[in-house]
């Protein structure tokens, strides 16, 4: 028997009865419908073992990143399709199940494909790891695995900018406005938030590639730390500032936000970092940034986060935990403000840029997918596979508001409770 038909429970089990997908085997044989966008394939019968193991979203995982099992070849096509097709609050999902175990096995025994578990992928973080979550030297190992993967891989990605947070769209969009100028107006719009002005010192929390730092000492003539955890990064960015005549204004560190006790700053940036810091760890963050803020000093917190009703727990079997961001945790926004108003900072303003992250994934998967092959030798297929499927399934998430992400700009109040806060809108931007 073709080995389509013999997989057709399992298939079945994984995206529904009705088959509204192309599911392809190694013999040659299919299932499904012949026109879909949506095309799994089988590579080899290990994909079986993988989801055999783990009949849930990290077997899954495993046998796409090893590459037994495969996706077509526009990774956003193939999730707006599975998006029509899942539950609206949770999205394309594997569910683990008897009804999933039941048929991984029957096709297994069938195809001869049993045996022991598959060696995971090595771009794979193990389960268990070792000492406590969210120590500096842990937060340190799960920040390498992310961000170290090699500058070349995150330009071909990032592009030009090597900025790796949301950007900031105009509306309605034009053609000539595209990811680079998107980006550059989100540096502009953090430092206006932040109301920097020439000799002012500020801090960039989680700095990246040095782009925010180096925006605000060209553009804005601030003084400015920008500290990581990431070797590969600081160093991109020392070269960067040394190249741009920036190294007297800018100072690139590897260093945990816990050990920073130089202030006062003027300023403080926190771009996409504060998902690494986890829930328990909040309070100390927000303490710790305050303490470092002069009075009358702002922070900008720009960070993802979660629906209130989505708890976050540890999940062995979650393929973000264990390929993307090990030990990442996101919180509802309201648990972020709480945090900084606990600590003593006066939260002034919220800005959601939800749909901007939409559009910024997909400008990072296009340029993935438009370098594929550059990409895989840079780095791995397996690290190329796990960066297409974590952002183009982000992307969705987004847009489908089962993810946000806030700006949120917070004051420390001089003495007296002044602010020294415009007291328009239209003051603060500018």
């Amino acid at each position: 028997m073709p080995a389509a038909e013999v997989i057709r429970p399992l298939a079945e089990a994984i995206v529904g009865a009705e088959l509204p997908v192309r599911v392809e085997c190694w013999d040659g044989s299919s299932l499904g419908r012949p026109d879909s966008e949506v095309r799994l394939r089988f590579v080899r019968r290990r994909a079986l073992r993988h989801l055999l193991w783990e009949p849930n979203e990290l077997g899954f995982a495993r046998a796409y990143v090893s590459g037994d099992l495969l996706l077509g070849d526009d990774m956003m096509e193939i999730f707006s399709r599975l998006e029509e097709m899942a539950e609206p609050d949770q999205g394309p999902r594997v569910h683990a199940g008897p009804r999933t175990m039941t048929a991984a096995l029957a096709a297994g025994l069938r195809l001869g494909a049993l045996g022991p578990r598959p060696k995971p992928p090595p771009e794979e973080v193990p389960w268990t790891r070792g000492g406590r979550l969210h120590t500096m030297k842990r937060d340190r190992a799960a920040v390498s695995h992310h961000y170290d993967v090699g500058n070349d891989f995150y330009r071909l990605v990032l592009g030009d900018s090597m900025v790796y947070s949301c950007a900031y769209w105009e509306q309605p969009p034009s053609p000539d406005f595209g990811l680079e100028r998107a980006q550059r107006a989100k540096l502009d719009l953090v430092a206006r938030k932040l109301g920097l002005r020439p000799g002012m010192k500020l801090l960039d929390v989680g700095c990246g590639w040095g782009g925010f730092v180096m925006h605000a000492a060209q553009a804005y003539g601030v003084h400015a730390v920008g500290v990581t955890l990431s070797e590969q990064q600081a160093a991109y960015a020392r070269a960067q500032v040394g190249a741009r005549g920036l190294a007297d204004r800018i100072q690139i560190r590897v260093q945990d936000y816990r050990q920073v006790i130089d202030g006062p700053y003027d300023a403080i940036a926190s771009i996409g970092m504060s998902e690494h810091v986890g829930v328990a760890q909040l309070p100390t963050y927000a303490t710790g940034l305050y303490a470092q803020l002069a009075p009358g000093g702002r922070l900008l917190n720009h960070a993802i986060s979660r629906r209130p009703e989505g708890g976050w727990e540890p999940n062995r079997t979650s393929f973000i935990q264990r390929y993307v961001f090990p030990d990442g945790e996101l919180e509802p926004l309201a648990t972020v403000v709480e945090e900084l108003e606990d600590a003593g900072f006066e939260v002034r303003d919220v800005e959601a840029l939800r749909e901007h992250y939409d559009l910024t994934l997909r400008a990072w998967v296009a340029n993935l997918e438009a370098h594929w092959n550059e990409a895989v030798a840079l780095s791995t297929a397996g690290r190329a596979r796990v960066w297409r499927l974590y952002m183009a399934g982000s992307a969705l998430s987004f847009a489908s508001n089962r993810l946000g992400v806030t700006q949120v700009l917070a004051v420390k109040p001089a003495p007296g409770g002044s602010a020294v806060f415009p007291r328009t809108r239209t003051d603060l931007l500018g």
